[in-house]
C-alpha cells in the first residue's frame, strides 16, 4: 500500500480506524463460510454515510475494490475480500436514531446489531420479526445485504419485508435515501427493494428505517418427535393444510438432535428420526386454540410425542436447542459447511432422502435442519478442509445437492445469499437472459465494478473506464 493512499485514509478517519499491519487484517479476512480467505490491502471504519462516501472516492480514483462487512457472520464468502480490496466495516455506525411509536418504525445505523433492534422494540411492546441463527452478533446492514431470513419467516417473511427506507452510498460516492416512512408509495421505481439483498454490489447501505409490529400477546411452544421424516413432511403440510401458519415450524433430523443434546443439554428425545419445534403466537384464545390443533394434527400424522412448553422459560429452552443446532454440529468436525437450499414444501421428504443418498454416495457426515414451514433446509457438511481427497467429494456432493433442489423446483439459496460460495450455480437457475439482466444492472451503478467484486457473479474491475464526475 503506497504511502500516499495511507496518509489520505489516515487524514480522513485517524490512525485508530485505519488497519494496515498483517496482524490486524487476518480477522477481516474471512466471514463464517468455510475454506474462503483472502487479506485485504486495509480495513477502515467509518462512522457515518459522509466517511463512507469519502472512503468510496479515495478508493475510486485508484480502482481499488472496496468491500463492505459488518460482524463477518455470513454463509456463502459474501464479505470475504478480494485481493487489494479496501474493507469498510461498519460496525462503529451502531446507533438507534429514531423509535417512532406512532408510525411504527425504528430507523438504525447499519452496524447495529440485530438483536439490539429486536429489544429496543421489545421494550415498547413492538416487535421486530426477522431472526436469522446468528441475530446476537450480525449486523442489520449485512441483514439487508444477504435479505437474511431466520425461524419465524413462515408467519413473518423476511428482513425485505420490514425494510421501508435506507440510507445508501453510491459506486460514485453520492449519497440517496430510499423509501419512507409512507404504508402506500408508489412514487417511481422501487429502487429500495432492488439494494436489499444485492450483497453490497450496487451500493453500501448506511442506514435503515424499519417496519415494526405490536407485539403478540401469547406464545406457545411444542416439540414434536416422529419415527420417520415422512411423517413429520406430512405434519408440516397438515397444518398449513389446516389454514394454521405458525410463527415457527423448525425440523431436526436425528443426527442434528444428537449433536444439540450433547452440546445444549435441553432434554431432546434420542430415539427418534425427526423432531418438528412448532410456536405459534398471537392473542392467547387463538394461540390456545390453535396449539390445540396442531397438536392433534401432530399424533394424527404419527408423532411418537408431543410435548408443549409448561413456560416461557422451557419455550426458551427448546427454542435455544434449534438455534444451537450449527454449534452443536461445529463440534463434530475441523470444518462445518452450512448449505442452504430451499424447495417446494411438498418436496420437503424428497429433497431430504436425496441428501441423505448424496452423503452415502460421497462418503460424507451430512445432518439436516432448518425451517420445514418454508421449505427451506440446511444439510451440513462436517469435514475437515485439510483433507484434499475429502474436500474434493464435498464440492461434488454440493453440486449434486444443488441439483437435487433445482430439479425439486426449488432454489439455490434461501437467507444465505449466493456470494462467493453460490456463485458457480446462479446461472443454472435463472438461465442466460435473467442472469444476464442481472450483470447489465450492475453496470449501470457500479460501471468501474469496484463494489464488492466477484459476488454473486464474475464483473471485472474495469482498469480501463473513465468515470464520470
Amino acid at each position: 500500500m503506497s504511502a500516499e493512499l495511507i496518509s489520505e485514509l489516515v487524514a480522513l478517519l485517524g490512525p485508530a480506524r485505519v488497519l494496515t499491519k498483517k496482524e490486524d487484517l487476518i480477522p477481516y479476512g474471512f466471514d463464517g463460510t468455510a475454506a474462503l480467505n483472502q487479506l485485504p490491502r486495509a480495513v477502515v471504519f467509518p462512522d457515518n454515510a459522509a466517511e463512507v462516501s469519502a472512503l468510496v472516492k479515495i478508493a475510486r480514483a485508484r480502482r481499488m475494490p472496496v468491500v463492505t462487512r459488518g460482524s463477518g457472520t455470513g454463509l456463502s464468502g459474501g464479505s470475504v475480500p478480494v485481493e487489494n480490496a479496501l474493507v469498510a466495516c461498519l460496525t462503529g455506525m451502531n446507533r438507534i436514531r429514531e423509535l417512532d411509536t406512532r408510525n411504527l418504525t425504528l430507523r438504525a445505523d447499519a452496524g447495529v446489531i440485530t438483536q439490539k433492534i429486536f429489544e429496543t422494540a421489545d421494550a415498547a411492546g413492538l416487535f421486530y420479526p426477522p431472526d436469522p441463527g446468528s441475530m446476537k452478533i450480525s449486523t442489520i446492514g449485512g441483514n439487508v445485504a444477504e435479505n437474511s431470513g431466520g425461524l419465524r419467516g413462515l408467519k413473518y417473511g423476511v428482513t425485505r419485508d420490514y425494510v421501508m427506507g435506507m440510507e445508501v452510498v453510491l459506486a460514485d460516492g453520492s449519497i440517496c435515501w430510499l423509501g419512507n416512512k409512507c404504508v402506500k408509495d408508489v412514487a417511481g421505481y422501487n429502487l429500495r427493494d432492488l439494494f436489499i439483498g444485492s450483497e453490497g454490489t450496487l451500493g453500501i447501505v448506511t442506514q435503515v428505517l424499519l417496519k415494526l409490529l405490536p407485539k403478540p400477546a401469547a406464545r406457545q411452544t411444542l416439540l414434536a418427535t416422529y419415527a420417520s421424516m415422512d411423517a413429520a413432511a406430512e405434519t408440516v403440510s397438515a397444518i398449513i393444510a389446516a389454514k394454521i401458519i405458525p410463527c415457527t415450524l423448525e425440523f431436526l433430523d436425528r443426527k442434528t438432535v444428537q449433536c444439540v443434546e450433547d452440546y445444549a443439554r435441553v432434554n431432546l428425545p434420542l430415539d427418534s428420526e425427526a423432531v418438528l419445534l412448532i410456536e405459534t403466537d398471537g392473542h392467547p384464545s387463538a394461540v390456545a386454540d390453535e396449539a390445540q390443533q396442531i397438536e392433534q394434527i401432530a399424533r394424527a400424522n404419527g408423532a411418537l410425542t408431543v410435548r408443549k412448553a409448561r413456560d416461557a422459560a422451557e419455550a426458551a429452552q427448546l427454542a435455544t436447542a434449534r438455534r444451537s443446532a450449527f454449534s452443536a454440529l461445529a463440534r463434530r468436525r475441523p470444518t462445518t459447511i452450512l448449505e442452504d437450499v430451499t424447495v417446494p414444501r411438498s418436496e420437503l421428504a424428497k429433497m431430504i432422502r436425496a441428501v441423505q443418498a448424496i452423503a452415502l454416495k460421497h462418503s460424507l457426515d451430512i445432518a439436516v435442519f432448518g425451517h420445514f414451514g418454508d421449505g427451506n433446509l440446511h444439510p451440513t457438511i462436517l469435514t475437515d478442509e485439510r483433507n484434499a481427497a475429502e474436500m474434493h467429494r464435498v464440492e461434488l456432493a454440493l453440486k449434486d445437492i444443488v441439483d437435487a433442489a433445482l430439479g425439486l423446483g426449488g432454489t439455490i439459496t434461501g437467507e444465505h445469499g449466493v456470494g462467493v460460495a453460490k456463485k458457480p450455480f446462479l446461472k443454472q437457475q435463472l438461465g442466460e437472459n435473467s442472469h444476464a439482466l442481472l450483470k447489465m444492472i450492475k453496470q449501470s451503478l457500479d460501471p468501474l465494478g469496484l463494489l464488492n467484486p466477484g459476488k454473486i457473479f464474475d464483473f471485472p474491475v474495469q482498469e480501463n473506464h473513465t468515470p464520470k464526475t
